[in-house]
């Protein structure tokens, strides 16, 4: 089968290598621009474009894909199928439906919940115990078309959001390579999604990142694994932030106001709006190191009493 490859960032490439190892001929990739990167705003290709590069692949970054743009494109490769993964872009409706299986989309999560640009940090945040990859079949909507395929992922208690990029990137290769196959074979059966259970996630900001210890322990456990490794959540100490990289939960109880350092030996703990203590695991405070807690708490002036978020 002829196909084209739409995606931009790491969770798409091994995706790409899937298809790159199959036999099926890749005709195209299609990655948004290189963008400027860092202090010195290098111009940098995006992951799905060195990847594409190594298996020579022809690749198109176009700014815009409306107005035929898109389309154009497609007459010059003429793909059966278009393969779409985190590309970053909507597709127009001449777009979706010129290729002749049209557009299958890999998205992380169990849709209909999730839909939107942060399926993957929004599971962990909720506390969710299970998430996953769907494909789908495109359409107009924000990823409201027809489910092909679904491959389901446990989340762990302490699993973070970039644990879960990993393995769900890996599953997605998988769950492609087998809608694939099925649409080869035309064994598929779509299902259309229920839009009265459908959940939408936006963009994630660094204001997410602020802990409020007024909240339960489990909580604010989940808002640290949620948004690791970015935004990241972060908390104050003396008027600088103290951003926290890996925390576990407790039993250990307390009548300490919330954000309260019950513990600064050995432990860091914290008290929760719960009435239960947070371990802070790893620390980084503002223009330090990141480092563990007893590294930290050797040399840092902190004691049992002060205030976290003040």
């Amino acid at each position: 089968m002829r196909i084209a490859f739409m995606g931009t960032p790491d969770f798409s490439v091994p995706c790409l290598r899937a298809l790159a190892a199959s036999k099926h001929e890749v005709v195209g990739v299609f990655c948004q621009p290189d963008k400027p990167v860092g202090r010195k705003q290098i111009l940098t290709p995006p992951p799905v474009k060195e990847e594409a590069l190594i298996h020579g692949y022809r690749v198109f970054q176009p700014t815009t894909l409306k107005n035929g743009a898109g389309v154009a494109l497609l007459r010059e490769i003429e793909p059966d199928l278009v393969i779409v993964v985190a590309y970053g872009k909507i597709l127009p409706p001449d777009f979706l439906s010129f290729p002749k299986y049209g557009c299958v989309n890999v998205h992380a999560s169990l849709l209909p919940r999730y839909r939107g640009a942060s399926p993957i940090h929004r599971a962990v945040l909720n506390g969710d115990m299970e998430t996953g990859v769907t494909t789908m079949q495109l359409d107009e909507g924000m990823d409201t078309g027809d489910i092909l395929l679904v491959k389901k992922v446990p989340i762990g208690p302490d699993e973070t959001t970039e644990d879960l990029f990993d393995v769900l990137s890996a599953v997605g290769a998988e769950a492609m390579m087998e809608t694939i196959g099925q649409i080869e074979a035309g064994t598929l059966h779509p299902v259309a999604q229920d839009h009265d259970r459908a959940t939408a996630v936006g963009l994630l900001t660094k204001e997410l990142g602020e802990v409020d210890w007024t909240k339960p322990m489990q909580t604010i456990h989940n808002q640290v694994r949620g948004l690791y490794s970015w935004p990241g959540a972060y908390t104050f100490l003396g008027g600088s932030v103290l951003k926290l990289h890996r925390t576990a939960r407790t039993a250990v109880g307390t009548s300490k106001a919330p954000g309260t350092v019950v513990k600064a030996r050995g432990q860091l703990l914290v008290a929760c709006g719960d009435g239960l203590c947070l371990e802070l695991k790893e620390v980084q405070l503002s223009g330090k190191k990141r480092m563990d807690a007893a590294a930290f708490l050797n040399g840092n002036q902190i004691a049992e009493g002060d205030v976290l978020g003040s």
